[in-house]
């Protein structure tokens, strides 16, 4: 099994002497892992930061193994965001979401196209806290578990939408919610339109949304908590 894609480093841990086990988002392959030898090297360890480009060669005996990889740097790209802690945070978790959410030798190319889109948002500081929730989101869509968010789940209507029911994942309007809009969880406006503006708490309440389906989905089968660093950018942004 041999093959070559333009990919993204998702994490790397030493193994051995001078070897990595690198994670990676491919283009065309998904999220793989591979053996890359020379990985803990000097020349090497800058371009196996989270998000970087890479091309990679890729080899194995056969799909279930560890296969070996080879990579050609395509630039370094957190470089730009170690004076930005905020974003380099918010780098760091779209990584570990990503590789948490997406099993891996299955292809994702709309997955591989939204991370690369979201790595150069990271440059708008205020834009990329939004961007990223919807990044999660199309996580959630990849696996099929995406939000339903195009008509009130109850009357049909596409005005006035402003939950989203923790069953279905579908939206309700405001009048259809109203009676048990103490059970429905808070849909932003920017989530259904880039021209809906921005309420205060917008940005939590997005967060929150699709931290609930990631963690009913993802996490809670698994037996696990959400991520850390997950954690550490909702603070990071609340702080702002």
């Amino acid at each position: 099994m041999t093959f070559e894609d333009d990919a993204f480093v998702l994490s790397a841990r030493p193994h051995g002497e001078t070897g990595a086990v690198v994670h990676f988002l491919t283009l065309e392959h998904g999220h793989i892992a591979a053996h890359v030898p020379g990985g803990a090297s000097r020349r090497l360890k800058p371009y196996l930061q989270p998000a970087s480009r890479v091309r990679l060669s890729y080899r194995a005996r056969t799909a279930d193994q560890l296969g070996s990889a080879t990579l050609e740097p395509e630039g370094d790209a957190t470089a730009e965001f170690f004076d930005d802690p905020m974003a380099l945070i918010g780098v760091q978790c779209a990584c570990v979401m990503t590789r948490a959410v997406l099993p891996e030798r299955e292809a994702y190319p709309g997955a591989f196209y939204a991370f690369e889109a979201l790595i150069k948002a990271f440059g708008l500081p205020g834009v990329w806290p939004y961007v990223y929730v919807r990044f999660e989101m199309g996580l959630l869509e990849a696996v099929g578990f995406g939000l339903d968010l195009s008509a009130c789940a109850v009357s049909g209507n596409r005005d006035d939408l402003i939950y989203v029911s923790p069953r279905s994942a579908r939206a309700v309007s405001r009048r259809e919610g109203e009676p048990y809009k103490d059970k429905l969880l808070p849909l932003p406006g920017f989530l259904l339109s880039s021209q809906g503006g921005v309420q205060a708490d917008d940005l939590r309440r997005g967060l929150d949304l699709t931290g609930y389906f990631l963690e009913r989905h993802i996490f809670h089968p698994l037996n696990q908590p959400l991520p850390e660093i997950r954690t550490r950018l909702i603070d990071s942004v609340q702080d702002q």
